[in-house]
């Protein structure tokens, strides 16, 4: 790759105080979104308690937010542009802080969860209407440093989360992981209101009956899996949902053909490495996102841990996700796209299968370690996927292709948390909720067993990656820290 001589370029003049301030406000949004993702896992079993519900019961709290962000996704970007991001982002964090006000008022499941789909509009808005926000703001040669910048506080809330939740639940009450975000939201209304610019960009039509469609195939599968144990609906009921899904999304297939204007272009799957990182992103993140909801539940019915301690036990694996991401482009150079897939997939199925087999047998203090090679490897995966889907994109599908992977990362992770719930009703639902009871192990074990096998099927999909055509550029941020005129290398 060629590079440009970095001696020869104008320094960069600094950020105005208003921009950097413009860009702690989208910093704040990503926070609170990636806070919420998993702050709520650890509480769980607390809220359980209180609302009279079995804890083996409770993942709908989690499908709610998730499959709501994921429906809303692709309206957020097109509200962005035609009203302003100004008054988008200020909605986005008002509903947002008012669907945690609910939340912490519900005194019952079904109230819970209406709540989170509240919350989950709001989130839906903040993280796509931030990165349109950046994009707006700073130059384009600055945006790659201004993205880094907003996203790290994103990457800092997996860290904090179910810690924060664990601590919160125990020493004060379930109620207190919603209702900490009250004053954080306030104070984003009032600074969002204060400085945030109100761009607008000229906007085609918006595909609302692509969207509509679309909707209805999601929320109508998921419900199909969540409905045998949280809704009581029959088999006929059951079935009715995946036809009305199936029908919703070959509808949309006929509907996008040709339409140059359909929400999402068929295009997109002209491309082979889009099509198969799609699909390969789709049921790998079935697999993956059954992990944060089922390892904090496990560890307290299972193991009898308490919140925090179960909260702290996740911080090794965001540890491992964030200490991957230094040398996952080397690993994948190195292996290729295909082998960096299948061995991760792989080695990831392995892992889940180990987790309960050390916790059960005793060998606590090796958990940690465990889990932080459960995110390392989850981390190579994700990396892999998203770039895989996305790199060979012609420009003008490109943003198509995002809001399109964005969208299925969402519905994946739903789809994920329903299957684990699933499993739990399976394999526990008759079992007594009480800690290091043999029966609750041999449940949690099939259930382990069933995931690791999820997790593994993606690996047939990953085996048809052709073969890498170019490798991916490194950043060596030695030389260019000091001035290198050649920052950028291939490895």
């Amino acid at each position: 790759m060629k590079s440009e001589n970095t001696d020869t370029l104008p320094p960069s003049a600094p950020l105005p105080p208003s921009v950097r301030w413009q860009l702690w406000i989208v910093a704040f949004g990503f926070f609170m979104q990636a806070l919420d993702t998993t702050i709520v896992n650890t509480a769980l079993p607390s809220m359980a308690r209180s609302l009279g519900e079995n804890p083996l019961h409770m993942h709908s709290v989690v499908v709610a937010y998730v499959l709501t962000v994921a429906v809303m996704l692709p309206a957020s970007g097109w509200l962005a542009d035609k009203v302003g991001v100004k008054w988008v982002f200020f909605s986005a964090i008002v509903l947002f802080t008012l669907g945690s006000l609910l939340c912490a008022q519900s005194e019952s499941l079904r109230e819970l969860v209406l709540s989170r789909i509240v919350q989950g509009i709001g989130g839906a808005m903040m993280v796509p209407v931030g990165r349109l926000t950046v994009l707006k703001i700073v130059p384009r040669s600055e945006y790659m440093a201004a993205m880094t910048m907003v996203t790290l506080p994103g990457q800092v809330g997996p860290l904090l989360g179910p810690a924060l939740g664990g601590f919160l639940v125990q020493y004060a009450s379930w109620h207190w992981i919603f209702l900490i975000n009250l004053p954080v939201g306030l104070a984003g209304c009032i600074a969002t209101l204060m400085i945030m610019p109100n761009y607008k960009m000229q906007t085609r039509r918006f595909d609302i009956s692509g969207f509509v469609m679309l909707a209805v195939c999601m929320a109508t599968l998921t419900l199909a899996l969540e409905g045998s144990r949280s809704m009581g609906l029959s088999v006929l009921e059951i079935i009715l949902l995946v036809v009305v899904g199936g029908g919703a999304l070959g509808i949309y297939w006929m509907h996008a053909r040709g339409n140059l204007s359909a929400l999402f272009s068929l295009r997109l799957f002209h491309t082979p490495t889009f099509k198969i990182g799609l699909i390969g992103s789709l049921l790998g993140r079935i697999g993956s996102g059954m992990l944060p909801f089922m390892t904090p539940v496990f560890l307290q019915l299972g193991m009898g841990f308490t919140p925090f301690h179960a909260g702290l036990m996740m911080i090794p694996m965001v540890l491992g996700s964030m200490g991957m991401k230094r040398v996952v482009v080397r690993l994948v150079n190195q292996l290729g796209y295909r082998k960096a897939l299948v061995s991760a997939t792989l080695l990831l199925a392995l892992i889940t299968l180990i987790f309960p087999l050390v916790a059960i047998y005793g060998a606590v203090w090796m958990i940690p370690i465990v889990l932080f090679f459960q995110g390392m490897v989850n981390s190579l995966r994700f990396s892999s996927m998203n770039t895989l889907t996305l790199k060979d994109l012609p420009p003008r599908l490109a943003s198509s292709g995002n809001s399109l992977l964005s969208m299925i990362m969402q519905l994946s992770m739903s789809l994920g948390v329903s299957v684990a719930g699933l499993l739990i009703g399976l394999f526990a639902h008759q079992q007594a909720i009480t800690p290091d009871s043999a029966t609750l192990h041999t449940a949690f074990l099939y259930c382990y067993m069933s995931m690791a096998l999820v997790i593994a099927l993606p690996a047939w999909v990953f085996s048809k990656v052709p073969p890498d055509t170019q490798k991916n550029a490194i950043i060596d941020r030695r030389r260019a820290a000091a001035g290198s005129p050649d920052p950028m290398r291939k490895s």
